[in-house]
C-alpha cells in the first residue's frame, strides 16, 4: 500500500525571483549567463549592474 504523504506547515514563505543576466566576457567576447536567486525588490539593481 502507497503511504499517505503529509504536507508541512509553513508559517511565513518569502518569494524569490531568479534573475538570468547576459555577460559578454572581455578576453573572449563570449557571452556567459550569471544567474541570482533574490527578492523580486532586488531585480532592477541585480540587472542594472555590469
Amino acid at each position: 500500500m502507497a503511504k499517505k504523504t503529509v504536507a508541512t506547515l509553513q508559517t511565513a514563505s518569502k518569494r524569490l525571483t531568479k534573475a538570468i543576466k547576459m555577460v559578454k566576457s572581455p578576453k573572449t567576447g563570449a557571452y556567459t549567463f550569471v544567474e541570482s536567486v533574490m527578492t523580486p525588490e532586488e531585480v532592477d539593481e541585480f540587472l542594472k549592474k555590469k
